[in-house]
């Protein structure tokens, strides 16, 4: 049997008193396409940078593809890709000057020829001597995939990938998506405030509501079990306003955590 993608158990980030994740148990199986779910300072981005490594956890504990991400970080920088909500990438250089830099830091071999790969991935080969100066989000959002994707990675963590995006750029970043988790069998895990776009690509999700996962299914099962409710987008307002006390849920049994 395959080992997890990701596993947390009882996962913890503390800032003071303020609980920002708060013992989160999560299992997400390799192939999965992940939307994690929550209003602005729900604990979304503050987990991506614990599964990263970019932040230690206060107690608990979390494996991707079967690495700690605390006693095997090194290892488990080598399993990913990240691209954060707001891209940073130097205005003045091209976009493969930009890979080639990133790329470098990393580690990465065969840079060249890795940057042409991801480059005919995306399938924008011709942006290559472009300065990405007077590329719009969108198109900055995908350099910011190839350069994750440099790594060759089999978890890709994107958080708001659709962010402040047109319609076009929404779909074409949503095509991407399904693109590496079809074709290439990546694993994504990302937060997103976009439900239709969720609904439209994610094969599973969780909800935070104030550092606390308080559901975590298949999309499949979870429509299955809000039978009256028309849309994604209504089964997290419900679920929300059940968590902060101004609802109540039925056929939940399973769903919720």
């Amino acid at each position: 049997m395959a080992l997890p993608a990701i596993e947390t158990e009882s996962l913890t980030r503390k800032y003071g008193e303020l609980t920002a994740v708060d013992r989160l148990t999560l299992t997400i199986d390799p192939g999965e396409i992940f939307a994690f779910l929550g209003h602005n300072g729900a604990g979304k981005t503050t987990t991506i940078s614990l599964l990263t490594t970019l932040l230690l956890p206060t107690t608990g504990t979390a494996r991707v593809m079967g690495f700690d991400i605390v006693k095997e970080n090194r290892e488990v920088r080598q399993q990913i890709g990240y691209v954060p909500e707001n891209v940073r990438l130097y205005n003045h250089l091209s976009v493969a000057e930009n890979l080639r830099f990133f790329g470098a830091l990393s580690g990465v071999d065969e840079i060249s020829q890795r940057i042409d790969n991801v480059l005919n991935l995306l399938g924008h080969p011709e942006w290559r001597d472009l300065r990405v100066g007077a590329f719009s989000k969108g198109m900055r959002q995908r350099v910011g995939i190839a350069q994750a994707l440099l790594n060759y990675p089999a978890v890709l963590f994107l958080d708001e990938p659709a962010s402040g995006l047109d319609p076009e750029g929404q779909r074409a970043i949503g095509d991407l998506i399904i693109h590496l988790n079809h074709e290439l069998g990546i694993t994504i895990f990302m937060n997103t405030h976009q439900l239709s776009e969720a609904a439209k690509l994610c094969t599973s999700i969780g909800i935070m509501n104030h550092g606390r996962l308080v559901m975590a299914d298949s999309l499949q099962h979870v429509i299955q079990h809000f039978p009256d409710t028309p849309s994604l987008e209504e089964i997290y307002l419900n679920i929300e306003r059940h968590e902060n006390g101004s609802g109540k849920l039925s056929h939940v049994e399973g769903v919720l955590v």
